[in-house]
């Protein structure tokens, strides 16, 4: 966990990445922006304790704000402490079905073995 943990994370799976942007060359109707990103964001702290279940793993070192911002300078706020809950509102009212919708299914198809 970064941080506090409570900031937002908004993600994407890969094949979900893919479809999008097929779909947005595909769909006359759809143009403009368009958020691709998965209709569930998570925090950093949920992000966290999935990927560590899914690998098996403890996630016991947190990392605090000031160790990233000493790290990293002024990009840590900007890259890692920053939080931003951003939703596919377009795609999700044209009915576009996500593969991986939800971050333990994202996490567990790409990390499965």
């Amino acid at each position: 966990m970064i941080g506090d943990g409570r900031q937002w994370m908004s993600w994407i799976a890969l094949d979900d990445l893919l479809d999008v942007i097929l779909h947005a060359i595909a769909e006359e109707s759809l143009s403009g922006p368009v958020n691709a990103v998965a209709p569930h964001p998570v925090t950093n702290e949920e992000w966290t304790e999935m990927l560590a279940r899914i690998l098996r793993r403890p996630a016991v070192l947190p990392v605090p704000a000031f160790a990233a911002r000493a790290a990293f300078g002024e990009m840590a706020d900007e890259l890692l402490l920053a939080s931003q809950r951003t939703l596919p509102q377009r795609l999700v009212e044209r009915g576009f079905a996500f593969r991986h919708p939800d971050i333990d299914d994202a996490l567990a198809s790409v990390l499965a073995a």
